[in-house]
């Protein structure tokens, strides 16, 4: 495998392009209640737009991201950006940290570094990591996938290739949203490759039916409920018709900006304002990542390709839950074990959402220190 250093350089003609665009937004009407109900509301869209526009410093950010080692390689057709960084302890175990939508490679930028140096951020060498973070394909500045067929299975086996051409010929690996998926079918596509597999979202479980539900489930009974009726929309579109949405999205910075924020609103563990959760420019650098690769369509290209073809994966290697409070849908125990043979820990955690490495990224070292400190 050819692997060729990379460094994040956005060219200037695309940051006056932006900001050109951003002067120049064609704003809708204000919406007709006082919540977010309707979707993101106007004040908010143009106050962050402005501070986009004029205070929001992508150099220094892009400078940011760039403190970690990158790489891109060619893998079955495709070019594949993605973090590598190796621990100072060389006994480090390599581990694959997976993203999903609509994150990024920002996701993980507060917990690479106590994870590949935990001597200098409050643990062992023992819990040292080899970290590799790519970006999926078609996302990011990974390549967009050259055909159709670029589904969770197929994402897996090329990450797995990938660990493989890094010599890492064994190695764990974890994921959230899309890359929870990608995680558990590394676990079960590969289990001679992978030590493990961390979640701290599981997508798939099989509720009794001759029973009534506990109260647990009948809380994740009903986020899912509410998720189908009033917070799906997103998946739908872009599980059907992703090149129409692109255009919109790919042509205006505003539009993305939306689609991207109204989930760091409904997904973050937060009083009601995604600020709460996160800040102005992190938000911003993951919308960055999409903007600037044009990457809205072959993004939700994921929803259309996995839909169609993502079949149910039992894992037999060990595994690990983190279950934090916000999750979309917070998961069961009972109802994964069918799929997850081997579950060594499951941690409900105190407090966190979707995002949980962006989020609570101390929660998120820990249980991930303490889950492979188990199989090692």
């Amino acid at each position: 495998m050819e692997i060729n250093p990379y460094q994040i350089s956005v060219p200037d003609e695309v940051l006056s392009d932006l900001r050109d665009r951003l002067s120049r937004a064609r704003w809708p009407e204000k919406e007709l209640v006082e919540d977010w109900s309707q979707g993101i509301p106007l004040s908010y869209v143009q106050e962050m737009c402005e501070y986009w526009l004029t205070t929001y410093d992508w150099r220094q950010r892009e400078s940011a991201l760039n403190r970690f080692d990158q790489f891109t390689a060619s893998v079955a057709g495709c070019d594949i950006h993605f973090i590598h960084q190796r621990s100072p302890h060389t006994e480090a175990t390599p581990l694959i940290l997976s993203h999903g939508w609509p994150g990024s490679v920002v996701e993980f930028h507060k917990v690479i570094e106590p994870l590949t140096n935990p001597t200098e951020h409050g643990g062992k060498a023992d819990d040292a990591f080899h970290v590799v973070c790519p970006s999926l394909p078609g996302y990011g500045f990974s390549g967009k996938p050259p055909e159709a067929g670029w589904g969770v299975e197929k994402i897996a086996d090329v990450f797995t290739e990938l660990m493989m051409g890094l010599e890492y010929q064994t190695f764990g690996a974890q994921g959230g949203d899309w890359g929870s998926a990608i995680t558990t079918a590394i676990g079960g596509r590969h289990p001679d490759n992978c030590l493990g597999i961390h979640l701290n979202m599981v997508m798939r479980g099989n509720r009794p039916k001759d029973r009534e539900p506990t109260e647990e489930e009948k809380a994740a009974l009903e986020a899912a409920a509410y998720y189908r009726d009033w917070d799906s929309g997103y998946s739908t579109q872009q599980g059907t018709r992703p090149q129409t949405l692109g255009y919109g999205l790919t042509d205006s910075p505003v539009g993305q900006l939306a689609w991207i924020l109204e989930k760091f609103w409904a997904w973050t563990d937060n009083q009601g304002h995604p600020e709460d959760a996160l800040s102005r420019e992190e938000m911003l650098d993951n919308v960055m990542l999409y903007w600037v690769t044009k990457s809205a369509t072959s993004s939700a290209r994921l929803y259309w390709e996995s839909f169609r073809s993502l079949r149910p994966t039992q894992v037999n290697v060990p595994t690990g839950v983190a279950s934090f409070p916000r999750e979309i849908i917070p998961p069961v125990r009972s109802w994964s074990e069918g799929t997850y043979t081997d579950i060594r820990q499951w941690t409900k955690m105190p407090k966190g959402g979707h995002f949980a490495a962006f989020e609570q990224p101390e929660l998120f070292v820990e249980d991930v220190r303490s889950f492979f400190a188990k199989i090692r």
